[in-house]
């Protein structure tokens, strides 16, 4: 659920159920990376000239993700450069310790791609 965004940033929350389940009771490793490149490709677009997609992203896994608890993300454009748009942004629990962090590269199409 997205809480509140701006033209460069984007706040909201995120339960993973048990039918996210991964090894010893987590969120799956997978689920991660999947919310990220859907926020991160909100932020990559909001008021940008043409579309741009998922060049590379990078997630750090610093501590084992919850299941059925109630995590807050947050995403953020940091930098344009002609075709290149750069986005970071965390997933935290309410305490603020972070389960993970992730950077990613949008490129905008060019003309023909789709």
């Amino acid at each position: 659920m997205v809480d509140s965004q701006d033209g460069a940033s984007l706040r909201g929350r995120v339960t993973f159920s048990r039918y996210y389940l991964g090894g010893n009771g987590a969120a799956h490793g997978g689920t991660q990376p999947l919310l990220f490149d859907d926020v991160f490709g909100r932020i990559a677009n909001h008021g940008e000239p043409g579309v741009a997609r998922t060049a590379y992203l990078h997630v750090n896994y610093r501590r084992v993700t919850p299941l059925d608890e109630e995590l807050h993300f947050v995403a953020a454009r940091d930098r344009l450069d002609g075709r290149k748009r750069w986005v970071t942004g965390r997933i935290e629990r309410a305490d603020g310790t972070i389960c993970c962090d992730a950077d990613a590269l949008f490129l905008q199409l060019l003309p023909g791609q789709q």
